[in-house]
């Protein structure tokens, strides 16, 4: 986003992530705490899976770039980690995350240290 940017906010509930094609595409930021990256995850996929469909075949779905924010205490209870870090390598500068920790008190890996901001 830039500044004056409209975006549209929607925290907790029942909510989805399901473009059809000839949509416009969207630029998604993803927002998640603790566990709270498990709905947030399960879209992230739905997207890699159709960014994936879409370079191999073609869907006819336009899709934007997806910037994750997920933030925990520490590295060890950032969910999903691994599997996040090989959708980014897989889908360089479509799908990007930032990670951050607030109560780190050990090294942080060489494969997260790029991703990882905090204490």
């Amino acid at each position: 986003c830039t500044l004056d940017s409209e975006v549209a906010l929607r925290v907790g509930g029942d909510f989805f992530f399901d473009p059809q094609p000839g949509d416009s595409p969207v630029n998604l930021v993803l927002i998640a705490g603790g566990v709270g990256i498990n709905p947030l995850f399960s879209i992230l996929l739905h997207i890699a899976d159709l960014h994936g469909y879409q370079e191999g075949k073609g869907n006819g779905h336009k899709l934007g770039t997806v910037k994750l924010y997920y933030s925990a205490k520490s590295t060890s209870e950032l969910l999903f980690k691994k599997n996040i870090l090989g959708l980014m390598n897989m889908f360089p500068g479509k799908i990007t995350c930032c990670f951050h920790v607030t109560q780190q008190r050990s090294q942080i890996c060489k494969e997260l240290q790029p991703h990882v901001t905090g204490k």
